[in-house]
């Protein structure tokens, strides 16, 4: 897990990794110091103390964020996650990653990121909603449906969202629909959002085992994390015959060499007091760390930031890396990954399948008229491969690895728009 200085920042800074990966993309493609300047640098950061009436009858102070990275393809789009661990410099970077992300599938969005600082597992639904109000109300200027779309990410869900979208709406005095993404069905959500961002990474992944020449049938999967995004894309990955060997979440890591189903892994964190797979004996247990490292064909770290560093990218055994979780390696381990002949697919494209179908819903809600499941994940489908393939040519055209060819193509993308409208 990320190690926490006496500073509270991470021992590996995000925002850091992000540029590091920026300015390599930047000399290669020539672009223009003034250039990339502008597009390095966030449009707007707002930060917030959000008073919120505990249960107990207390008044608690919560800090919240929202970074808007950039608008120059159009409203900025990013989720918000309630953690301990949210600081201004992740919420940074994961708002650039969003314009990148955004940038690379060819969907009409900048990028933004909001986080609040809270423990929700502890808080209870009174107090996450009053939170949630709050800070709504304390963002009305920024949200909006051509403006800034929030959507679920860490710590937060599809209730989260329309408490968002209510406190929105009562501002405004009219139901704005596109305001959030990720909402419930009956609140105008989208069908196929919640496997969205798993059901990208088994494409990713198909799409990689297909340039890697390896069968699907004959391939194992290691996947770090078994949130959302973790237990969709380890489900949907072994429905293409890949053989999931190892899971893991908060409780530790799971290992079984004939195969794990995570059919039954899932219904087990259904029915477990504790969410999640504490007590699940249909595998060895092993830690986290030792997970990453595990014999296997495809490793998913679907869990936090900065999981794969220069300490253990050596070790890892993978052919394979799809990154379902935003940021999982660090900047100082691609080098050695590289060395090692592994294929990164990396997160701002294998995980794009989530804001893919966030895009849909914003579509299907201005237009007041919505898609079938299977049109979604048809459409979804297509958006992804298509986006892979055009990472893939780049990597080939300009003899870099995945990661850099994502964001030469993000970059050049954004950085011609700006061109284009001449904003400055």
């Amino acid at each position: 897990m990320t190690d926490i200085s006496s500073k509270g920042a991470p021992q590996y800074n995000p925002l850091e990794s992000m540029m590091s990966r920026f300015n390599e993309a930047v000399n290669i493609l020539g672009l223009d110091d003034h250039f990339a300047s502008v597009l390095k640098a966030p449009d707007k950061v707002v930060m917030v103390n959000i008073p919120v009436t505990m249960d107990d009858g207390t008044i608690k102070v919560f800090e919240g964020y929202r970074v808007v990275h950039s608008v120059h393809l159009g409203p900025s789009k990013g989720g918000i996650r309630y953690s301990m661990d949210v600081h201004l410099d992740e919420v940074k970077a994961l708002a650039a990653w969003m314009t990148w992300k955004c940038a690379v599938v060819n969907i009409p969005y900048g990028g933004a990121k909001g986080g609040i600082k809270c423990d929700p597992r502890s808080m209870s639904k009174g107090e996450l909603e009053r939170l949630t109000r709050g800070y709504t109300l304390s963002m009305k200027d920024v949200f909006g449906e051509d403006k800034d779309i929030p959507a679920p990410d860490m710590g937060t869900g599809q209730q989260e969202m329309a408490w968002i979208l209510d406190e929105f709406s009562k501002i405004r005095g009219q139901n704005s629909w596109g305001v959030v993404t990720g909402k419930p069905l009956v609140l105008g959500g989208s069908q196929g959002r919640v496997e969205a961002t798993g059901r990208g990474v088994m494409v990713s992944t198909r799409s990689a085992l297909a340039k890697l020449g390896i069968k699907s049938t004959e391939a194992t999967c290691v996947v770090q994390g078994f949130g959302n995004v973790g237990s969709i894309s380890a489900k949907l990955i072994s429905k293409l015959g890949v053989k999931i060997v190892g899971i893991s979440d908060i409780s530790g890591g799971y290992y079984n060499p004939e195969g794990i189903d995570v059919e039954a892994a899932i219904a087990f964190v259904a029915n477990s007091p504790t969410r999640s797979l504490e007590g699940f004996t249909a595998g060895e247990k092993v830690s986290n760390s030792d997970l990453l490292t595990l014999p296997c064909d495809v490793l998913v770290p679907a869990a936090m930031e900065d999981q794969i560093t220069a300490e253990n990218a050596a070790d890892i055994k993978a052919k394979l890396i799809v990154e379902g979780a935003n940021g999982p390696t660090t900047a100082d381990a691609d080098p050695i990954l590289n060395s090692k002949g592994i294929l990164v697919v990396p997160d701002i494209l294998a995980n794009a399948g989530g804001v893919t179908v966030s895009y849909f819903e914003w579509v299907q809600n201005r237009l007041g008229y919505y898609w079938t499941e299977e049109r979604v994940h048809r459409r979804a489908d297509r958006v992804m491969k298509m986006a892979f393939d055009n990472v893939y040519a780049a990597s080939g055209k300009y003899k870099v690895n995945m990661r850099i060819a994502a964001y030469i193509v993000a970059i050049d993308k954004v950085a011609s728009t700006l061109k284009l409208r001449g904003s400055f």
